[in-house]
């Protein structure tokens, strides 16, 4: 066992779900490991304000989230509530942040990649750009995220055959987070993790909140300002909730601790 998987520290539990708290190298280093030597597949899940709200009403969500095999903080809203509820986690490790290391490390590592989902235009110029980018990166196969019902068993064979270590799937929360855990024995990878619209950004097409934005914590801002009709009630009423339910927790806890 190598010492960066045997120093890894316990979960915290922010609102009743697990978030390892993890640098962005460590987690690097994690789901590197993994695409390397793991004999099953694992799953990274990227949680945020959204999913956390989310999961307090899906049960399939939060069942999503309890079996990931590693929770990090995407989003400095976690990384804030963690202090507030004394159980800190170190830094944010945003998604999109991730997905680009493990891109451009993939080939150092011998390891292949699979990318699922996105509109057809969208991945299709996602895959230019990562060959662009990342011009040793092998690519097992590639599939757009719009397929019915009838087609899950097909694009899972599809990512079986292709003999992918790493599986990135950019499709809606909690659709994705659901799909993955209930498929990921048919797999056939190491490695999975939901990166939502990360590849809209990295092919050029969405452009990303400036580095103060993400530093300050309105990356969630910048997102409703882009899509304000789709997004303003996710953003406006699910982080009033979220704040709401973070206070409740901190209320509980100072309680039990009066309580011992």
């Amino acid at each position: 066992m190598s010492q960066a998987k045997s120093a890894r520290p316990a979960p915290v539990r922010i609102l009743d779900c697990p978030v390892d708290p993890m640098t962005m190298p460590e987690a690097l280093d994690w789901c590197l490991e993994t695409g390397r030597t793991s004999q099953r597949a694992r799953i990274l899940l990227t949680a945020n304000a959204s999913h956390l709200v989310a999961l307090q009403d899906d049960a399939g969500l939060r069942q999503a989230a309890a079996a990931a095999d590693c929770v990090v903080a995407d989003g400095m809203s976690l990384v804030w509530a963690s202090r507030l509820l004394g159980c800190p986690v170190p830094e944010r490790v945003a998604g999109i942040d991730l997905l680009q290391a493990l891109l451009r490390d993939a080939p150092t590592h011998g390891l292949r990649v699979f990318l699922l989902g996105a509109k057809p235009e969208v991945l299709e110029r996602f895959v230019a750009q990562c060959r662009a980018d990342y011009p040793g990166l092998d690519l097992a196969g590639w599939r757009d995220g719009y397929f019915a019902p009838s087609e899950h068993e097909a694009v899972v064979r599809q990512i079986a055959e292709s003999g992918a270590d790493l599986l990135f799937v950019a499709m809606p929360s909690p659709f994705k987070d659901i799909w993955c855990e209930r498929h990921r024995g048919q797999l056939g990878v190491k490695f999975i993790m939901g990166v939502g619209g990360a590849f809209d950004v990295l092919a050029g097409l969405v452009p990303r909140a400036p580095r103060w934005m993400q530093a300050a914590g309105l990356e969630w801002a910048w997102r409703m300002l882009l899509e304000p009709r789709r997004l303003w009630r996710r953003y406006l009423v699910g982080n009033s909730r979220f704040i709401g339910l973070v206070l409740r927790d901190r209320f509980r806890r100072q309680q039990v601790a009066v309580q011992r």
